[in-house]
């Protein structure tokens, strides 16, 4: 997936996540320790989230962070295994 693909699934999921479960910017915003108008720039594509903004966003809408990749999602457990073994013994 080409990364300005990849940005705008995350912001998509964000977004699509948030009012499923019918959470407000707000309330996001409070339970992330994140600011409302930043949640509303990410949202609307102004700015872009790091890792660990992805890592709060995900804990404060009580789900996995690996929902924002969905090359992670379809890898499966073995597949995923073997990947670590090999970057483990890239080292």
């Amino acid at each position: 997936m080409v990364e300005e693909e990849q940005l705008r699934f995350v912001i998509n999921r964000i977004k699509e996540i948030r009012t499923q479960k019918r959470i407000s910017q707000l309330e996001l915003s409070t339970t992330s320790n994140l600011s409302q108008s930043f949640l509303a720039s990410v949202e609307n594509g102004k700015k872009q989230p790091s890792v660990l903004t992805l890592l709060r966003i995900a804990k404060a809408l009580d789900v996995s962070p690996k929902i924002f990749f969905p090359e992670i999602n379809a890898k499966s457990k073995e597949e995923t295994k073997q990947t670590i073994v090999d970057l483990v013994h890239s080292l």
